[in-house]
């Protein structure tokens, strides 16, 4: 049951917000300000590499860990190959995980590691596997945590993972998402990812330096303001976008590889934290790939009876629902209006969203990421099992 009341009483949301999730997606600005600072007191400023690597490989655990390469594969525009490794394990638990290096590693690629745990005994072996080849080693982990001294011990650059600024801990604790158990926290990509832009900068990957890094916090900050619990409804983005997706299959058609990556990121997270179905395509493949869901048992007018359900005793059928995430304003080549049309003749509802003109990439990512993460928290607390 969705309580879409509970959505403008500020207060409510508070006592129901009993993980802090809305606090950490607040916060995701000043999280990038601080791990800019660690990353520069970590010497990435002073970072003279030769070139860039000729791969980039990214690991860690959970969900964050795979926007992470997705975000530097966009962003990276083909300058290198970005590629995630994927654990294997009997358990999704941080000691069941085991990472793999392919066979082609060798010292003329990169190893990035972004791990809001750093107690992963797999991450560990993975950096003896980067020791033994040569690969460079980065690693984004808690400082004092056993993969920080692996780090160091595999003569890799380990970075100090950035804390929550309102709940500070001793070295080597997780942070409050990891404590409580959550699959994904707002707030803790841009910890792991901030100090990898800096370096990825540095070895001429991407563009992103310290006046890009500046702006991108200034616009999850914007974002917060427009998205926060003390704004209504129906001038909140991320609200509207929530209480559109309440009982609903979501439908997540992305246009461009930073909406891509946000998709992808969504479609994880609403799962994650608000127990709820979602699924991402890349147009134009996602009229082909999800059509067959607009015309089927999820599409809007599949169950004639609805009208006569007894909402009390049953609970309502998933609908379809289209949210269509681009980069800019669509352009003659775009496959948006085939997917406005498509949405149009199976009686099928759309959302859409679409950042502010102008914006640099990492912007643009920014606002993508930001409002859909505080419409996932949205969902989440205004849910009722």
């Amino acid at each position: 049951m969705f309580d879409e009341s509970l959505l403008d009483d500020p207060d409510a949301l508070s006592r129901a917000d009993v993980h802090g999730l809305l606090r950490g997606a607040a916060e995701s600005g000043a999280r990038v300000r601080t791990a800019a600072r660690n990353t520069a007191e970590a010497g990435v400023d002073g970072l003279r590499p030769d070139g860039r690597p000729r791969a980039v490989l990214v690991a860690g655990p959970g969900p964050a860990a795979g926007c992470v390469a997705d975000l530097l594969a966009a962003l990276a525009t083909g300058t290198a190959p970005v590629s995630l490794i994927r654990p294997t394990g009997v358990a999704p638990a941080p000691g069941a995980l085991t990472w793999t290096l392919p066979g082609w590693t060798g010292p003329l690629d990169l190893l990035l590691v972004a791990t809001p745990d750093g107690t992963e005994p797999g991450l560990a072996i993975l950096l003896e596997q980067a020791y033994r080849r040569g690969c460079s080693v980065v690693c984004v982990t808690p400082a004092g945590s056993p993969l920080a001294d692996a780090t160091t011990q595999a003569r890799g650059l380990a970075i100090p993972l950035t804390d929550s600024p309102s709940e500070p801990r001793t070295p080597g604790e997780a942070p409050a998402e990891a404590r409580a158990a959550l699959p994904v926290g707002p707030g803790t990509l841009w910890s792991l990812l901030t100090p990898l832009l800096a370096l990825a900068d540095r070895i001429g990957l991407l563009s992103a330096d310290a006046a890009a890094v500046d702006a991108l916090a200034d616009r999850l900050d914007q974002v917060a303001e427009r998205c926060g619990p003390a704004v209504a409804t129906y001038s909140n983005p991320a609200k509207t976008l929530a209480a559109e997706l309440a009982d609903t299959l979501p439908l997540i058609w992305t246009e461009g590889e930073l909406a891509a990556a946000a998709g992808r990121h969504f479609a994880m997270v609403l799962p994650a934290l608000a127990g709820r179905p979602a699924l991402a395509a890349e147009l134009p493949e996602a009229l082909t790939a999800h059509g067959t869901l607009l015309s089927g048992a999820f599409a809007a007018g599949a169950d004639p009876e609805e009208f006569f359900r007894d909402r009390v005793e049953e609970p309502e059928a998933l609908h379809a629902r289209i949210v269509l995430l681009r980069e800019q304003e669509p352009g003659i080549t775009s496959p948006g209006p085939a997917a406005r049309e498509l949405a149009l003749q199976r009686e099928t509802p759309i959302s859409e969203l679409e950042p502010a003109e102008g914006d640099t990439p990492l912007e643009t990512a920014a606002e993508l990421l930001a409002i859909t993460d505080f419409a996932a928290v949205y969902l989440a607390l205004a849910s009722t099992p």
